[in-house]
């Protein structure tokens, strides 16, 4: 869910500033003369790393919107209060700040964790997760999440990002600049060509380029599955595992492509394996059952 929020967000922070930009003609200026490499792949890391950062900042808030989690700030029940301070436990065995701690309506097993950085970050859970799963599953997940904190994936990602959204300008002012040219023959300047050719080829790139976020996703997943068995133990983060593989079994139950703490209805081949930002749950299971960890 952080990872897809992320994406999303950093599309649209992207899309706008590509936009802005051309309304204030930064994209002619830099055409005056021709192309200059140069001077574009200055601008494109500029705004690339800018809007990736600014993704990474907006993080928590856009969580909080989106899935309308709520913020636990005085514990109003015994579950809540379990909950608060088994995040703090877990929080202070792995070194990080203390989370915000949030539930949000869902009637699916999910998790997720974000944040700009390991010591103000959001752990959130859903209302289905805290009904169905038994306390020590509920804590490996914890300890998971907890474990993305600490690992810094947020800001690794923010960084792999800016990498990403550096090409994706970049790219797709060369491809606008050539479409006008060869395509409607403006020879000077740009033309309305470039501006809706740049700004396709941008969201199209940004797409394929996704690809490689995922990647770094699933494997930052099996990192994240030990932080929980160390934080917990590996017997509860292999049960927490094994629940929602049985969960997502369940005809009807729940979605197919749900992603809910790693979810994913068996494993996908072709293009659509290489979006998933999660590996399937039974190699997740044989990683951790062939770990050293007690």
């Amino acid at each position: 869910m952080r990872i897809l929020l992320f994406l999303a967000t950093n599309i649209a922070v992207i899309l706008v500033a590509g936009i802005t930009l051309q309304l204030l003609g930064v994209d002619s200026y830099l055409a005056q003369n021709g192309i200059q490499y140069q001077s574009l792949l200055i601008f494109a890391a500029v705004f690339g790393f800018a809007g990736a950062f600014v993704s990474l900042l907006i993080s928590k808030p856009m969580a909080k919107w989106s899935t309308k989690a709520k913020v636990i700030k005085q514990p109003r029940t015994a579950s809540e209060q379990w909950l608060v301070d088994t995040v703090r436990e877990l929080a202070k065995k792995a070194g990080v700040g203390m989370p915000e701690v949030a539930v949000f309506p869902a009637t699916q097993a999910n998790a997720f964790a974000t944040g700009w950085n390991r010591n103000d970050s959001l752990v959130a859970v859903s209302e289905g997760m805290l009904q169905r799963f038994d306390k020590e599953e509920i804590r490996a997940v914890l300890g998971h999440e907890i474990g993305h904190v600490a690992n810094g994936d947020m800001v690794t990602l923010a960084l792999i990002q800016g990498v990403i959204n550096t090409f994706v300008i970049f790219a797709s002012r060369i491809i606008g600049s050539v479409v006008d040219r060869a395509v409607f023959k403006n020879e000077g300047g740009h033309g309305p060509g470039f501006f809706v050719v740049s700004i396709v080829a941008q969201i199209i790139l940004g797409i394929l380029a996704s690809t490689i976020v995922a990647w770094f996703s699933r494997k930052r997943e099996f990192r994240a599955d030990i932080a929980g068995a160390e934080l917990a133990s590996r017997g509860a983060m292999v049960s927490a595992l094994m629940r929602l593989k049985k969960e997502t079994e369940i005809p009807n139950q729940m979605p197919d492509n749900l992603e809910a703490f790693g979810i994913n209805r068996g494993s996908r081949t072709g293009l659509s394996a290489l979006f998933m930002t999660h590996p399937p749950l039974d190699r997740r299971i044989a990683a951790l059952e062939a770990s050293s960890i007690a």
